[in-house]
């Protein structure tokens, strides 16, 4: 940092050539000046790397590669999946219309024997949901008036249907919708060598949704299977499948994913 304005301003006022001493009262902001300007270029860094792909690499319409695909399960936890969970009322008459459990199992089953590699992405809170990272507003305040997700509970742990097998990977610190921020997703999906994320879960157009426009911006090859989702109402159902998957995906059946990757 140059402060030879501020020397020859002080020298000006003096009417002398002689140095001029920094004294600490005069140091002291250009400290401060100088660690926003760390800050600001840490920004800059952080930002110019939020996508995992450069634009000459992104895999968008790629074909699918089963060794290069991970088929990412969002919340098949008990609170939505089962009888008992406090979300399941809200979500079972289209669990029930398309299927989307036992069409999700299949999908796993055959991506895992193919080369897929098979993530889970669970949500879970605190009780008092201190690390609830918006819980005064929208789905997130719901979550946390209901203590809904509380870790340790069986209302967070993963249906019987769809327990991690081995080799599976759970991804940790999923506290929002998207479950990229917080999470060691993206590092496992670097490490595996992922360039498509095949997407099923809870909620269509919350979580789902979420995490699919993130994929997206980043760069990876995104497909969204339909009939292995659920949300609250057919018309959400819809809207999500039919029109907004289309704009940040190739939106696919279950058979139709795994005709692809067998």
């Amino acid at each position: 940092l140059n402060f030879s304005d501020s020397v020859e301003s002080k020298q000006a006022e003096s009417g002398s050539e002689r140095p001029v001493v920094m004294t600490p009262d005069m140091e002291k902001p250009s400290r401060i000046f100088i660690e926003r300007l760390r800050n600001l270029n840490k920004a800059n860094k952080s930002t110019s790397t939020d996508r995992f792909f450069k634009s000459h690499e992104a895999k968008g319409g790629n074909a699918i590669d089963a060794t290069k695909t991970a088929v990412l399960l969002i919340e098949y936890q008990n609170e939505f999946t089962t009888e008992g969970g406090k979300l399941h009322g809200a979500v079972k008459q289209i669990m029930e219309s398309n299927g989307m459990l036992a069409k999700s199992a299949d999908v796993a089953r055959v991506a895992r024997d193919a080369g897929c590699k098979i993530f889970h992405a669970p949500i879970s809170f605190a009780e008092d949901a201190s690390d609830n990272p918006n819980k005064g507003l929208g789905i997130l305040a719901g979550c946390a008036a209901d203590k809904l997700f509380t870790t340790g509970s069986w209302n967070a742990d993963f249906c019987d249907s769809m327990k991690p097998a081995a080799g599976d990977i759970v991804v940790k610190g999923k506290k929002g919708l998207d479950a990229f921020p917080g999470t060691d997703l993206e590092a496992n999906l670097k490490a595996n060598g992922i360039e498509t994320i095949a997407l099923g879960g809870f909620l269509t157009n919350c979580c789902v949704e979420s995490t699919m426009r993130t994929a997206y911006e980043k760069g990876f090859n995104v497909v969204t299977l339909t009939d292995c989702t659920a949300t609250t109402s057919q018309k959400g159902q819809d809207a999500a499948t039919q029109e907004t998957y289309t704009m940040f995906s190739q939106p696919l059946t279950a058979a139709d994913f795994i005709a692809k990757v067998k």
